[in-house]
């Protein structure tokens, strides 16, 4: 196992951003900057004996500063959508800048963690088999009360399986639900779309949305309608049916209920390409996920080298707090309460078969 620290590039502002890749002795290597704390690669093994990168990103620094998608993106402090851009903590109602509808915030921007040099930590004898990233967020950076530590560790194992460990802690009680924001696709980033993977999610139910994107509320059974993948499909199979959720979204972009949720590390979900024969399996101990298909992805020219990405050519399996649970007394709570430790993993183990 070895990490290596290189420079990925300089910034217009004179900051200078750096790449870290972790290889393990098979020769599976997964790469991030200390910009933003964003995973850039992961390069796996095919069925035929050769190397995919399997995430879809950019590599140029310019280029992660805009990052259209949130391509790798550790997301916080609040991932997903908070209706209304406010919630309301102690009897303070707090607002956040609207970046998503005509009234929401999306994944806490437009400030974006993304912007921001992270602490990095790491091996400097190179024998090491993680980074970690760590940023401070002060009282009401984004809108949020309390002044945060945030961390986040990428590993990666000798089995092939690249884990996530997100940390924080406050002074005061604030939301806090992180997330990575990886686009997979198994037959490699350049490939295009990849609506023909097949999906597999461990849920038997779901949070439907307005058409904002916005949790009602309820939570709905999976059963008999076009959101279950209890049984593995391909995404192609019902993304464009005639359902409201799927045309409010334009595909997938729900959170799923996540089956026995007991706040343990379990199996939640797969995804598989037939054409490179690499699975993925999924891992959390949280109670929900997010299925999107890159329904409005488009960037061109700008992912790694050169290459376009359209819509649905990618798919992120984002777990987490459920969207908007700060608003949603039903929902689990995504509010860390003051000195109260945010401790949360996910992982995706890769093989073929």
């Amino acid at each position: 196992m070895s990490v290596e620290r290189t420079l990925l590039g300089k910034l217009l502002d004179g900051r200078e951003a750096f790449r870290y890749t972790l290889k393990n002795k098979r020769g599976t290597e997964a790469s991030f900057t200390d910009l933003g704390g964003i995973w850039l690669t992961m390069l796996v093994h095919d069925k035929d004996g050769g190397m995919k990168d399997v995430v879809l990103g950019c590599e140029d620094a310019e280029d992660l500063l805009k990052n259209p998608g949130h391509m790798g993106e550790p997301v916080g402090r609040n991932a997903n959508r908070i209706g209304g851009a406010s919630f309301v903590l102690n009897g303070k109602e707090y607002k956040l800048e609207v970046n998503s509808g005509s009234e929401n915030n999306l994944h806490s921007g437009p400030d974006y963690w993304r912007s921001r040099i992270w602490k990095a930590a790491f091996d400097p004898s190179g024998r090491g088999n993680s980074v970690k990233f760590s940023l401070e967020s002060p009282d009401m950076d984004q809108g949020f009360p309390g002044n945060l530590h945030a961390a986040v560790t990428y590993s990666l194992s000798e089995d092939d399986t690249l884990s996530i460990h997100y940390e924080a802690e406050c002074d005061q009680d604030t939301v806090v639900n992180m997330t990575n924001h990886a686009y997979f696709n198994l037959a490699g980033h350049e490939s295009g779309d990849a609506q023909d993977q097949i999906i597999w999610i461990n849920a038997d139910s779901y949070t439907p949305t307005n058409v904002e994107s916005i949790p009602m509320g309820d939570i709905q059974r999976v059963a008999m309608t076009p959101m279950d993948f209890r049984t593995p499909k391909r995404i192609s199979q019902d993304v464009d049916s005639e359902f409201d959720q799927l045309q409010y979204a334009d595909g997938y972009d729900h959170n799923y209920c996540l089956n026995d949720f007991d706040g343990e590390i379990r199996l939640v979900a797969s995804a598989y390409s037939r054409k490179t024969g690499i699975k993925m399996e999924v891992y959390t101990d949280l109670e929900g996920m997010q299925f999107y298909t890159a329904n409005s992805l488009n960037v061109m020219h700008k992912g790694k080298g050169g290459v376009s990405y359209d819509a649905r050519c990618g798919y992120c399996f984002e777990t987490q707090h459920y969207p908007d649970a700060v608003n949603q007394p039903a929902f689990p709570s995504s509010i860390l309460s003051a000195g109260a430790k945010y401790d949360t993993t996910t992982s995706f183990h890769f093989f073929t078969e």
